[in-house]
């Protein structure tokens, strides 16, 4: 028995000690922070806020912020997998309470802005409140200015942070944000709350964490000042011609509707004159969407493109009851992470373009998909599928000659 507890407790200061040389800051961190702390004050951030923020030690080798920096749902799913879980049926069904009630206070939304956004992106930020981040916003932001993938970006946020605990607007222990420093019901950037953070009380305080009234007119007024047209819409889902053009589509490629109906779009409830872009964020297989310039400040919000998707098709649900809730899971196939390096890199030995070999659907990616799909004399949809990779498969044999379809194909049709 003697034997036996004096080996867990060798064992036992073995791990801590391993803990606790983890968790020890490096001198180069110190060094960094040191630097760090001086610029903040030669910017005006008073001692006494960069004593209380810089209280604890926020290093670790392997912070959860930084892992979640290099997973970001909006760019590692798929469109179709993205929406399924960003607009779940009870997500749909809350919102539509949210907005019957708020509706009553502001039939004509707020600052120009129509309330069903506002509400879709409460409610995608925080699931309307409930779920706003868990992180501190200094100890995320200080983690990621120390990080080399967005050093300066984040570094300026923190700043920001920095003057609004400074300013008196909340203490740097309250400052409640997600991995990334985003804040508030609506998810708030520091320098974001710097431009466009509103007292809708008039009470002297803006309080995006827990005044809902200033977090939504904050909201609002930011969507506003970007430009926001309220006599349009996000967009609207369209049906493409058999013969249709995919090398058209993309969200930089921009015609009136009237132009988009003469090349084959079937476009419905939209004006001749409104200028759009076609997008087929799963190919020729997926649903095609007509975008219009509210699409892109959404995108200034956030620069996914299955985010701003999923803002338009939840705030048209949450309006209008008539439509199912929910957005069913995608069915079809699709090829995994090593079969778009395949693609990617017979992409790259043809030179057709130089891309990086990561299995990742990105939109260089998709771009050069789209030439080589030409090349093929196929849908240029930009969206690889298995009579891409059949093609490549039979290239040395057949040139860019496009081969007998194998059974594979007939199964995934």
């Amino acid at each position: 028995m003697r034997k036996f507890w004096l080996f867990w407790s060798i064992f036992y200061l073995m791990v801590s000690s391993v803990a606790a040389e983890e968790n020890m800051s490096p001198q180069v961190y110190l060094d960094w922070l040191r630097d760090l702390k001086q610029e903040m004050a030669d910017r005006g951030i008073s001692q006494k806020t960069i004593n209380t923020a810089f209280a604890k030690n926020y290093y670790h080798p392997h912070h959860e912020v930084v892992k979640k920096d290099r997973k970001q749902t909006e760019f590692v799913l798929t469109t179709s997998d993205y929406l399924h879980r960003v607009i779940a049926p009870l997500r749909v069904k809350q919102g539509r309470e949210h907005y019957k009630r708020l509706l009553q206070k502001y039939p004509h939304g707020i600052n120009g802005v129509p309330l069903r956004y506002l509400i879709a992106f409460w409610g995608i930020e925080t699931n309307y409140g409930i779920h706003k981040g868990g992180f501190n916003a200094i100890e995320a932001l200080t983690m990621l200015s120390y990080d080399k993938r967005r050093p300066q970006f984040f570094r300026e946020e923190l700043y920001h942070a920095l003057k609004i605990i400074d300013d008196g607007y909340i203490g740097a222990e309250q400052m409640e944000s997600s991995w990334a420093g985003a804040m508030g019901h609506f998810q708030f950037m520091p320098s974001t709350f710097a431009k466009y953070a509103l007292d809708a009380e008039n009470d002297g305080k803006i309080d995006i964490w827990h005044n809902f009234n200033d977090a939504i007119f904050s909201a609002a007024n930011y969507l506003q000042a970007m430009g926001w047209d309220k006599t349009t819409p996000w967009g609207k889902a369209v049906v493409l011609s058999d013969d249709f053009d995919y090398m058209q589509t993309g969200r930089h490629k921009v015609k009136t509707v009237r132009e988009w109906r003469q090349a084959g779009v079937k476009i419905k409830g939209a004006k001749e004159d409104w200028k759009g872009s076609i997008i087929v964020p799963e190919g020729h297989r997926g649903q095609a969407y007509i975008i219009f310039n509210n699409f892109h400040l959404i995108m200034n919000w956030n620069k996914s493109e299955n985010y701003a998707l999923a803002v338009g098709l939840l705030a048209d649900q949450i309006s209008n009851p008539q439509i199912k809730a929910g957005i069913p899971p995608y069915k079809g196939y699709r090829l995994n992470k090593t079969q778009i390096k395949q693609i990617q890199n017979f992409i790259n030995q043809q030179k057709i373009a130089q891309n990086d070999e990561d299995g990742a659907l990105g939109s260089k990616t998709r771009q050069a998909v789209q030439k080589l799909q030409r090349k093929f004399k196929l849908p240029a949809d930009g969206y690889p599928d298995y009579r891409l990779l059949e093609n490549i498969k039979n290239f040395k044999s057949n040139g860019y000659s496009v081969p007998v379809p194998s059974q594979k194909l007939h199964r995934e049709k």
